[in-house]
């Protein structure tokens, strides 16, 4: 990497270059697209342009970004991308946007190094939109990260519908107006008499601490003083100044009080206005004095009848809380769920850990925790007491009637059989002191939905209200595609809409942008941490528009990926709206069609790490199809690129692993077979079941046969064939550990070998230094001060921990001392330093060094070189890599491990999400060749894949589809690619036709 050096003023024709002249012409400051220095060919007035980038690789360029427009930047892995993009304009951005806030907002803002750079004009506030998860709060989900859940929230407390919990009859809060209402209905003439409830207080006993109640005399006093003097009893009015008529009050039974009304106003009805005002103040005065009630008698010349009317929101005696927003908040004691406080899970024994195969009987051993020897007799006491209670304990679990499995689960201790919730209750007691118990309840726990909210999340009163006839938790069910139909096409009254106008707007408008970008078939209530960086990041781009920002500049990583070819054009769509409101877009991207639509092109290369670095293009996409040396442009000029296999692995579906009756979230009940020793490719678009069917149930359902997980098994019938694999494994895009001190060095196993060469030097041996000494990991020759993690952790309590280099070392991890052991020139530390690439070349055999060392790490470091991660440094902490990065780190280990002799790892299968992720085109074919070398080493591969390069190459297709969420889930062809590319109904058939042929 070159040395940094000193930023210089910008030159008279640069400064010229950031100012449009008075004609509007933009100035040129160079001549041509394809420039070594990367000197633009026109710069526009507010356009960005950067001087002298230096960041990590770039070797010193100038770049110009056009302002408002959609911009892509591409080149192989390593070239530079995310450095030019995040390191250095998202950096700069963000820096100057956080240096014009006051130092107390500064404080809870990320800071950011100033990038290696001259200078660089026209930057805005950037926002960055990354491939990473939103959130790992178990509370957060697609609803409240999007802020669709607070607009729902205020749509329920605005104009939601409260129905009793035992009739569904609508709870209304009734007003004087509603009182007049109802009394317009009658006819002039009609005798009409307004009351409320005789009064029944309390008063303080002695001291204030006791309670009593007041006498009946003491009340009619009080009435009194308050110019109460007439009180209803039966048909007859009673005169509280009248002597006779108080002592007949008096004279009454306890019981009778509750009838006794308090006359306020009587009248003779008359529809005028005068008259309307006066039942409205009489009404008032009753809910004023009596809490809440009125009461209205009515007699007309055929019948009397009495009216009640109440303004407390209550219905039948039941008195109902106000909607409000918080009501609707999980995330709030006011409106959580008391029993699982908001998280809609409760943790217990799980029946899907205590019955892992439902198509078992009783008797076949259906109850796993009772197969063992120590408690098989609670299975025994079950099979005894079977024919009294009738009892099927030759049927599958999963066909036993509701009120059995209850019997099954609840007992019968007067029969001697205790159940299975009471043999854990024992279990529980006895893991106070027996270790083997605690472990074997920690065998069958696990999370189950809240049998107090439903898995609502929310207390109970909350779902007695409704709009459109669907609670809230109807709504946070229903997944995003059907969430905007219903609000969009919801119907309510018209003061309803005016009232909600604006939040069904805001809603509507969001949800519609969520479909925009691919993401209908997710539901409102799927937890963050669940989501896909693609999917997280998507859900971001689509919030971004929501927030309607103008002026700012986004700066997107892949945004394409878990894509399906059928989504690209929607998403292309999203980020043309997000320019065309005013904002500057630049996404790093390798995908085709977004390529195509993009405005200008920035490709960077020509190869990764320190031959990367370079512009190599600049300019637009016609532009650069006639570009000779770019990488990109060869590719995107020919789809064959990539070759098709001349001839493909012969597939035997009769040596496979077969799955039946997958029934796993959307999936449709569907058999398919997973053949073994080829390539198969599960394909479909986004949502439309491919992660449900191939990660949690072929390979949860194979760890379970084999080394027996604990983690719940999608649904399915059966799972045959895992004998004929060794073992399974899952290569996701986890990252490779969460500390500095992962590595790929340590990953690989690499570093060991690089500790043995250190400790045969000279210096090492004079010493008496072994391997151990030179770890970073154990006390030794490592740095103490900072336990050999070459940065301190500064604790900042509620604030985020604050990372600095370490003073002592420099940030080199060891002792002074240490270092001075080198080899051919170089310590320990430098070649944690070096890139891939460059180890490769510096551990060339030696005579001097065990050959053998020399051999594996020369190996390992070959098989990083082929996966495309020549450029990554040894020594590069693993927090840093990016989720394609962490993948095929995690394929090279295992390449590294099948081809040796010892510990090989031939006869597995291979699970692949996405591989492609952050890859160019060129880095794929070499993902490819690695494919088929651990084919070759007798493994299997199956892969769950959109890029169609890839596709191309499988052996085997399954295709789901035909949708996504409840419109997919079904398998709509299987085969080989040329079979496939037939199928009717199919996407993918569609687009894979085009590089078949």
């Amino acid at each position: 990497m070159p040395t940094a050096k000193k930023p210089v003023k910008p030159t008279k024709i640069e400064k010229a270059a950031t100012i449009s002249p008075a004609n509007g012409k933009a100035l040129s400051i160079a001549n041509g697209n394809a420039v070594s220095n990367g000197a633009p060919s026109t710069v526009k007035r507010g356009d960005i342009f950067i001087k002298g980038a230096r960041t990590h690789n770039l070797k010193n360029i100038d770049v110009l970004i056009p302002r408002n427009e959609l911009i892509v930047v591409t080149g192989v892995s390593g070239s530079g991308k995310s450095s030019l993009a995040f390191d250095t304009l998202y950096a700069e951005g963000h820096r100057r946007y956080v240096e014009s806030l006051s130092s107390y907002i500064r404080q809870f803002l990320e800071r950011m190094p100033k990038p290696d750079i001259d200078y660089i004009t026209g930057v805005a506030p950037a926002i960055a939109i990354e491939q990473k998860t939103i959130s790992k709060n178990p509370r957060s989900t697609v609803g409240t990260v999007t802020e669709i859940y607070d607009y729902l929230r205020l749509l329920f407390a605005r104009v939601g519908k409260t129905y009793s919990s035992d009739t569904n009859e609508l709870v209304l809060k009734e007003s004087p107006e509603d009182a007049l209402t109802q009394l317009k209905l009658f006819e002039n003439g009609t005798k009409i008499f307004i009351a409320f409830p005789f009064p029944h207080h309390t008063k303080g006993g002695e001291d204030g601490k006791k309670q009593k109640e007041s006498t009946l005399a003491e009340e009619l006093q009080n009435l009194k003083q308050k110019g109460f003097l007439r009180i209803l009893c039966d048909d007859e009015v009673l005169d509280l100044s009248n002597a006779a008529d108080e002592k007949t009050l008096l004279a009454l039974p306890k019981k009778s009080l509750s009838e006794l009304l308090v006359l306020i106003d009587r009248l003779v009805l008359k529809h005028t206005d005068e008259l309307y005002g006066r039942i409205i103040e009489a009404v008032e005065t009753a809910f004023g004095e009596s809490g809440g009630y009125c009461a209205i008698k009515v007699i007309t010349n055929a019948q009397q009848k009495l009216l009640r009317f109440s303004d407390k929101f209550e219905l039948n005696g039941i008195e109902y809380e106000t909607p409000s927003p918080q009501m609707f908040a999980f995330n709030s004691p006011v409106g959580a769920c008391t029993v699982c406080q908001g998280f809609g899970r409760v943790a217990g024994v799980d029946e899907d850990l205590v019955v892992p195969n439902r198509a078992l009987s009783i008797r076949d051993g259906a109850v796993a925790c009772w197969n063992s020897d120590k408690h098989s007799r609670n299975l025994r006491d079950l099979i005894r007491i079977a024919p009294k209670y009738k009892i099927p304990i030759d049927v599958p679990y999963s066909k036993l009637p509701a009120a059995t499995r209850k019997l099954i689960w609840d007992g019968l201790p007067k029969e001697g059989f205790a159940g299975i919730t009471l043999f854990f209750k024992e279990v529980e007691r006895e893991g106070q002191y027996k270790m083997h118990y605690r472990v074997l309840l920690n065998r069958y726990r696990g999370y189950s939905v809240c049998p107090n909210c439903g898995g609502s999340r929310l207390r109970k009163d909350a779902l007695y209200v409704k709009v459109g006839g669907k609670t809230i938790f109807d709504i946070v069910q229903m997944t995003i595609g059907e969430a905007h139909l219903f609000l969009r096409d919801l119907e309510i009254s018209r003061f309803d809409k005016e009232v909600a106008t604006t939040i069904l707007t805001e809603l509507t408008r969001r949800l519609g942008y969520l479909v925009e970008v691919g993401l209908e078939y997710l539901s409102l209530n799927r937890p963050s941490q669940t989501l896909s960086g693609g999917e997280s990041q998507r859900i971001n781009l689509a919030t971004s528009l929501g927030s309607s920002l103008v002026g700012s500049m986004y700066i997107l990583d892949e945004p394409s990926i878990g894509l399906h070819q059928r989504d690209s054009a929607r998403l292309i769509e999203i980020l043309r709206k997000l320019r065309n409101l005013g904002n500057t877009v630049l996404v790093v991207e390798h995908d085709r069609e977004i390529m195509e639509a993009a405005d200008t092109i920035i490709d960077l290369g020509p190869a990764a790490g320190r031959l990367g670095g370079h512009l190599i293009f600049h300019g637009t996409y016609k532009e650069l199809l006639e570009q000779p040396k770019s990488l990109t442009a060869k590719y995107l000029r020919d789809k064959h690129a990539i070759p098709v296999p001349p001839q493909r692995r012969e597939v035997n579906l009769e040596k496979a692993i077969a799955i039946s009756g997958a029934m796993e979230n959307n999936l449709k009940n569907i058999d398919t077979r997973f053949p073994l020793g080829v390539m198969t490719c599960v394909t479909g678009v986004s949502g439309s079941g491919k992660s449900t069917l191939v990660n949690d149930i072929l390979y949860l359902g194979l760890q379970k046969q084999k080394v027996g997980t604990a983690e719940k098994v999608g649904t399915h019938q059966s799972l045959s064939g895992a004998s004929l694999v060794d073992k399974v494994e899952l290569i996701d895009q986890s990252p490779i550990g969460r500390t500095s001190r992962s590595n790929p060095a340590t990953y690989l196993k690499l570093f060991d070998d690089v500790r043995i060469l250190f400790s045969q030097t000279q210096l090492a041996k004079m010493k008496g230094w072994d391997a151990g000494h030179f770890s970073f990991n154990i006390p030794g020759g490592r740095c103490e001060t900072c336990a050999g993690e070459g940065i301190i952790r500064v604790e900042m309590q509620f604030l985020a921990d604050i990372e600095t280099v370490c003073e002592t070392c420099r940030g080199k991890r060891y002792q002074t001392e240490t270092l001075e052991a080198t080899y051919k020139s170089k310590s320990i530390a430098d070649v944690l330093e070096m890139t891939i690439d460059e180890a490769v070349d510096f551990f060339k055999d030696e005579s001097t060094a065990p050959k053998s060392v020399l051999k594996s790490a020369v190996k390992k470091l070959k098989v990083l070189q082929e996966v495309g991660l020549g450029y990554l440094q040894l020594g590069q902490s693993g927090s840093t890599l990016s989720g394609g990065e962490a993948q095929r780190l995690k394929l090279a280990f295992h390449i590294a491990a099948s081809d040796t002799t010892q510990g090989a790892a031939t006869n597995s299968l291979f699970i692949f999400d996405e591989p492609t992720t952050g890859l160019h085109f060129d880095d794929i074919l070499k993902l490819i060749k690695c494919f088929n070398r651990l084919i070759g080493l007798g493994n299997t591969l199956v892969i769950i894949e959109h890029n169609l390069d890839v596709i191309k190459q499988a052996d085997w297709i399954i295709d789901l589809g035909p949708e996504a969420g409840d419109r997919g889930g079904e398998i709509i062809a299987e085969g080989t690619p040329e079979d496939v590319a037939k199928a009717e109904g199919s996407y993918t058939a569609t687009y894979l036709k085009e590089y078949l042929q």
